[in-house]
């Protein structure tokens, strides 16, 4: 394992198994979902140690905070030791909004179905 003093933040996430390719970490980064210290990072934005690193995307967002930086994908043992998890947990799934579920063989919306399903989605 490659330990370094400072590492890009798109090799890191990757390597502590926060995105599974490089290149998602990257793109990420260039869409703004990934922060550094509350700032939009790019993807040669650097990492130390006490860094906090939020990233979105997926169901839930992901706050991090650097323990150790490294530039070589580890197992998952290993990386959970590389970071601080401190996400708020997930919603259980009950109480997930399910906005747009319609029952089955209900067939489509109607125009006055889908503005009250589109006003429940917040579009």
């Amino acid at each position: 394992m490659a330990e370094v003093t400072h590492a890009r933040v798109d090799a890191w996430c990757w390597a502590v198994r926060l995105f599974a390719t490089r290149s998602a970490a990257g793109a990420a980064c260039r869409a703004g979902h990934v922060r550094v210290n509350g700032e939009r990072a790019k993807p040669a934005t650097m990492v130390v140690p006490g860094d906090e690193v939020h990233v979105r995307g997926g169901e839930r967002e992901r706050i991090v905070v650097v323990q150790r930086t490294i530039v070589k994908r580890v197992g998952a043992p290993v990386a959970v030791t590389c970071y601080l998890d401190r996400s708020p947990a997930p919603v259980p799934r009950e109480l997930a909004v399910v906005a747009g579920a319609r029952d089955r063989g209900a067939g489509r919306p109607t125009k006055r179905e889908r503005r009250q399903i589109e006003k429940l989605r917040g579009h």
